[in-house]
């Protein structure tokens, strides 16, 4: 079968975009877009008429032109179908992301699809599947490889400042008790994030936690994810999850090993962990920063740390638009990051910086670390979606 590797396709004067979903993130999407050079929401859907009328206020806030709307069970579809649409924007719920994204792709349209891409190992499979058949892009917007720490480390890693790599650690820890309506005697507020978290038993959002780690241990690009083994704590309510905690621990083909834990019902501070281990440095950016390199004498912490981490960052191409996007007073400079890299990737007609096999290799952990916490942390075999190809590069690039 055909690599997608540093896939490159005709380059877009101007994108055109597709969004679908106005829910909290399909809204934010649509602000930090009032920003970014190149590209314009031509068309949105959403089941709600209301959210439809909401979005159409904000482009009429900032003055620009309005979309076409279309609103119902089919409407996504329907700007799948649009001949004046580049790139299918998803921010729907997880369960259908790989649906909305084969549909899209099927459609000759690119495809930017908010985390997981799946929640299935099989449906896994089929987006690559559709990636490789209709050459199109599937992009997973992960804005965490977008940080600005993570791209200071990412560039001492590849300058070799840490040395070897032999160990990562990543998270998401946040305390959404508030959110999924397990503060209150009412569940008027568990919206379906907090109701599928409840439902699963594993790590159903594991990308903020690998993706930034898959960069630095270069995987799909001369490493792979091996193996892995989950476990879960079991949640005072199980209706609820409330208290679950799932810790996974993953091998790579090189013998490297990660660390990766999602915790979403304790009172726990806020962590992604952004733990790097190498021969020769170290660097975590929760709860403390600390950065060490071989050309530091001693450890740095706080400040300090994240001085040299944007000296380092510097060097990095997603790191102008890191800047960028804070000099224009976006809300969110990761997302911002994230969105102005993909646009700009598709205008020159470049490599993305997260491809499809990193889309479905991310992903399928969702399915993954259940199944092996079900077993009581039985060690289970991750595929190699690149069907041995990962062999053939060296190292992550982001393309300039």
């Amino acid at each position: 079968m055909p690599s997608l590797l540093e896939l490159r396709t005709q380059a877009l004067s101007h994108v055109r975009i597709g969004l679908i979903g106005l829910g909290q993130r399909g809204q934010r999407m649509i602000d930090r877009y009032r920003f970014i050079d190149g590209a314009s929401i031509v068309a949105i859907s959403d089941l709600s008429s209301e959210l439809l009328e909401k979005a159409q206020k904000q482009f009429a806030i900032s003055e620009r032109p309005q979309p076409a709307t279309h609103v119902g069970t089919e409407a996504w579809r329907e700007v799948c179908e649009r001949s004046d649409v580049d790139l299918i924007y998803i921010c729907t719920p997880w369960d259908s992301h790989a649906e909305i994204a084969q549909v899209a792709m099927n459609a000759g349209k690119h495809v930017a699809v908010e985390v997981p891409a799946a929640m299935s190992v099989n449906d896994c499979y089929a987006l690559i599947a559709t990636a490789r058949s209709t050459g199109r892009h599937l992009f997973l917007a992960e804005n965490c490889c977008y940080d600005r720490f993570h791209l200071g480390v990412l560039s001492a890693v590849q300058q070799g400042l840490l040395g070897t790599i032999t160990h990562c650690e990543g998270a998401y820890i946040h305390d959404l008790r508030a959110d999924f309506g397990l503060l209150s005697e009412s569940e008027a507020t568990r919206g379906w994030m907090g109701t599928a978290f409840a439902q699963h038993g594993g790590n159903p959002y594991p990308t903020h936690a690998i993706g930034p780690i898959a960069h630095l241990l270069n995987i799909h690009r001369g490493d792979r994810l091996k193996t892995l083994t989950a476990m879960s704590s079991t949640p005072i309510d199980k209706q609820t999850g409330q208290g679950r905690i799932n810790t996974a621990l993953i091998t790579t083909e090189r013998g490297r090993t990660i660390l990766l834990q999602l915790d979403m019902t304790t009172p726990r501070p806020y962590s992604r962990l952004q733990t790097t281990c190498g021969t020769e440095g170290y660097a975590q950016k929760y709860p403390l920063p600390i950065l060490a390199t071989s050309t530091t004498p001693q450890p740095l912490t706080g400040q300090p740390a994240e001085e040299l981490a944007d000296d380092l960052a510097t060097h990095h191409p997603a790191f102008a638009f890191w800047q960028e996007g804070y000099l224009r007073g976006v809300d969110n400079e990761m997302n911002y990051a994230m969105d102005a890299r993909l646009i700009y990737c598709l205008r020159q007609g470049l490599p993305l910086d997260i491809d499809a096999y990193d889309a479905v290799e991310w992903s399928c952990l969702t399915e993954l670390t259940q199944l092996s916490a079900q077993q009581g942390g039985m060690p289970i075999d991750i595929p190699d979606f690149t069907e041995g190809h990962w062999q053939e590069l060296s190292t992550h690039r982001f393309h300039t």
